[in-house]
Parts: C-alpha cells; structure tokens; sequence
C-alpha cells in the first residue's frame, strides 16, 4: 500500500487530502497516515497540514512495484514482484523462495545486494543506481532444453534498452548487453535439476542504469545508461519496459528463439563477424565468431573449420 501512496502523492498537483487518498485506496485514513510516515522514516520529505492534506516535496530513488508494473498485465514474468531493501544475492533469494514452493514467474529485485554474482565466481558490482533483480520459472523441460535460456533473457534486456534510451545497445554473447565497448548488463542463470526435469531455473539481471562512475579496475569495461544518454533514469518506468520484454520474449521461448527473434538476435549481436577467443576447459578456441545456432550456440571459424561453442568465457576483440 505505501507504493500506492507515494504513486498517488507523486502524481498529485500539490496537497492531496488524507480523505481522498483513503477513498481511491480503500483504506481508513489513520491507515493513510500510518503509510505516509512509514514513508517519511525512508526518506520521503512529505509535508501535512491540517485541513489540506499531504504534499511530496521529494523522494529518494527507490522500486515502486505500483509505478513499475502500473497495470501491465504479464502472462509468464512478473507475476509476483518482491521489492527488498538488501539482500545477499536476488539469485540466492529466488532459490530460497522455489525450496518453499514458491510458483514460477516471481521476479525478486533488491535496491542493495551485499554478494551479488556474475559469472564463474566473480563477484558483481551492485552500487546505488544499478537494477538487480532475478526472475524464476519453472518449465516442464528437460535441462538439455533451455540451453539459450540466457540468450533469449540478453535479448530481451538488449531490445528493453533500445527502446527506452534510443542507445545502439547491442548484445555479447553469451550474456552481457553493451553500449559501444563497454558493459552495462550482465545475467547469470542457474538451475536446479534432476535427470529429466528442471525444478526451477534462476535469472539473475544486473543493469548499469543510474550509476555515475564506476571503480578504477572497471572502468574501462563497464558504462550505465546515465553516462551514455546524460540523463537519469527512472528505474521504475524502466524496469517496467525491461520486464515487459522479458514476458514477451520468455513466453514464446524455451527450446529455442523463433526464426524472427533470432535473425535480430544476430543482427544486434556484437560478437558476429569478430575475432574472438574462447576459454575452455578442453582448450581455448581462436577465431572468428561466423554465426550463431538456433539454439544459441557460438560458431567460430578458426581458419580451417567450423568448432561450435557452447560454453566458455569468450574474448571479443575491441570490446572491454
């Protein structure tokens, strides 16, 4: 209910009575008041006066589930949206929320994450301004199925971008979205499993959207939406976008992204038609990156034939 309030004082042309707020929410005006200083203790400077209401002077940056999803009605995404203050790893919290029985399409995002995770291992930069969030599914597929679960989960972030910055944000496969050379969104997926079935699957989003500088030994690799386009964000419109791509590309997807998705796939991907160097375990792969499969793998032409990747730490030549 307080991300009503806020919405509501938010969305008001000066005071807002304490009657008026009770009866467009349904709630007793004590209530009303209860939630306005709930507010204030989170750093919501609101002024009341006797007679007249309520006023938002100013309010901090924070997730609005009311703001974000502002009557978007989604069918596989966001059917559940958990909004903490800080958490260890939205990741962590998603896997906690499935061993309770927690259904498939809650989406748990945190304002602070005190270990988020990237890929193998390393740890994740969640500074004030970033979006971490991880969504949970759980499809009725075998594991080997949704191995290009992350590529259609990149796509959808890369597409949300575009659309709301106007950036010439372009994909790296497998995992991370950019802007020029540099790095604004990375995903972790991770899944439980048995033999034949997935129990739940984990994806795990970090977007560079409001941060204004970043450490010296990343600097050089990483960018946010604000450095590129000179504007603050507003994290709730935006992350409202990012998730109505999310439905809409996750819904029609779990083998493989249709014929339509994965031509654009591979047009906003950066990674086609460079030098790349992949790392593996059985030995690093050098080459250009000619293609991608329908389901998700790499193809590089190492100069004598084609070695389909589909896992590995991949170096892309004039990126980072």
């Amino acid at each position: 209910m307080k991300s009503e309030i806020l919405s509501e004082l938010k969305k008001a042309d000066g005071f807002i009575s304490g009657e008026k707020l009770s009866s467009m929410l349904g709630i007793t005006r004590s209530a009303v008041w209860k939630y306005v200083n709930a507010l204030k203790e989170e750093g919501c400077d609101i002024i009341s006066v006797r007679n007249k209401g309520y006023k938002l002077v100013s309010a901090p940056d924070m997730l609005n589930e009311y703001e974000i999803m502002n009557g978007n009605i989604t069918e596989v995404v966001g059917k559940r949206l958990v909004i903490l203050k800080s958490v260890d790893s939205t990741n962590e919290e998603v896997k906690r929320l499935a061993s309770k029985g927690e259904p498939g399409g809650t989406i748990v995002a945190a304002e602070k994450q005190t270990a988020g995770k990237g890929r193998f291992g390393r740890s994740w930069n969640s500074d004030d301004g970033g979006l971490f969030f991880s969504v949970l599914l759980r499809p009725e597929l075998p594991p080997g199925d949704i191995s290009s679960i992350t590529l259609a989960a990149g796509f959808a972030v890369c597409l949300a971008v575009r659309e709301y910055t106007k950036t010439d944000a372009r994909i790296k496969w497998p995992n991370d979205v950019i802007i020029g050379k540099k790095k604004i969104c990375g995903i972790l997926t991770e899944m439980t499993a048995q033999s034949d079935r997935i129990d739940h699957v984990a994806i795990g989003i970090g977007i560079n959207v409001n941060n204004s500088y970043f450490p010296d030994e990343i600097s050089d690799k990483a960018t946010s939406l604000f450095i590129e386009t000179g504007t603050r964000i507003n994290r709730n419109e935006f992350f409202g976008v990012v998730i109505k791509y999310l439905d809409a590309i996750l819904k029609n997807f779990f083998i493989s992204l249709s014929v339509d998705d994965m031509k654009l796939f591979k047009e906003l991907c950066a990674t086609v038609g460079r030098e790349v160097t992949v790392k593996r375990v059985t030995g690093d792969v050098h080459g250009k990156a000619v293609d991608i499969t329908p389901s998700g793998e790499l193809i590089v032409y190492d100069g004598y034939k084609n070695i389909v990747v589909n896992s590995g730490e991949v170096t892309v030549q004039g990126i980072y």
